[in-house]
């Protein structure tokens, strides 16, 4: 059931957002948004018609949040591969936007994607303050208290004398990559005008668990199946949960975090069982 919801989910998010971005015309940026947002797994974009649908809030109610996440997560990954960050060639088994066009359409498009974000949200059939939340929220998960300042502490661990603790690097990753799966989580009851804590609990667990696997598959991945070079942490000398607790120690810290986001949905009982699965395909994955 989790790999059709998922499938589903991915579907109708692709559509809307290549519906809104072929309003913008034939233009390069444009070219490059379509690009930029083709591929990858929509997790975000999942959580929030998960979590809607949980709360009673209809996929079509909740489809330009998760739109929004998408476009917002595609926006840092066009970022983070310039050549001034990560310095990546291969996005998803396809060019970067920078390689594909040039540094300027990179950051461009990166820019208008940022902007499409919060212009989905602020078209979603919600009451203004239910809107108002969702797009407070997504300014804070994306900003300098959330993404941004997670990219800010991973360039400086880069050159940084000591290297990074496993306190510092659960923190530098809760921002960077756990923010905006939290707030994808808590879409669908804020949505609904629901207590979204159970499903923040769930995140904060899942996001970190996401990013340890990340890290494992940087060791034992395929980078084809990857869709992007492996390797690059471990090349350059950077502190990651596998350098930390070693191979075995990050697998089992993973198990634990998964757990963790299965018992944070106890308050839904069976309903949750697709978001379990999720946790459980978190760990598992190959790409």
């Amino acid at each position: 059931m989790f790999q059709k919801r998922l499938s589903d989910a991915a579907t109708l998010v692709q559509a809307r957002l290549d519906a809104v971005i072929a309003d913008f015309g034939d233009f390069p940026v444009a070219a490059a948004m379509g690009h930029a947002v083709t591929g990858g797994k929509r997790l975000r974009g999942f959580l929030v018609l998960e979590g809607a649908s949980l709360h009673g809030v209809a996929a079509n109610d909740a489809l330009n949040a998760a739109a929004a996440v998408e476009a917002l997560h595609a926006y840092s990954l066009v970022h983070d591969d310039l050549p001034c960050m990560d310095d990546d060639d291969l996005r998803r088994g396809q060019p970067t936007v920078h390689v594909k066009w040039d540094y300027a359409t990179a950051v461009l498009a990166g820019d208008a994607l940022q902007t499409l974000a919060f212009d989905l949200l602020a078209d979603t059939p919600v009451s203004a303050d239910r809107q108002i939340s969702l797009i407070k929220g997504m300014a804070v998960a994306s900003g300098a208290a959330g993404m941004v300042l997670g990219q800010a502490m991973d360039i400086a661990a880069e050159t940084a004398e000591t290297p990074l603790d496993l306190n510092a690097i659960t923190l530098l990753q809760a921002n960077k990559t756990g923010a905006l799966i939290r707030w994808s989580a808590e879409a669908g009851p804020i949505l609904a005008g629901d207590d979204p804590t159970p499903m923040r609990e769930y995140a904060t667990a899942l996001g970190l668990a996401f990013q340890i696997a990340d890290d494992i598959l940087d060791i034992e991945g395929d980078a084809a199946k990857a869709g992007k070079k492996l390797q690059k942490d471990a090349a350059a000398g950077k502190a990651t949960f596998v350098s930390l607790l070693g191979l075995d120690g990050a697998k089992a810290r993973a198990r634990e975090l998964v757990t963790q986001a299965e018992d944070a949905l106890a308050p839904y009982g069976l309903s949750a069982d697709v978001l379990r699965q999720t946790a459980r395909f978190v760990i598992d994955r190959e790409s």
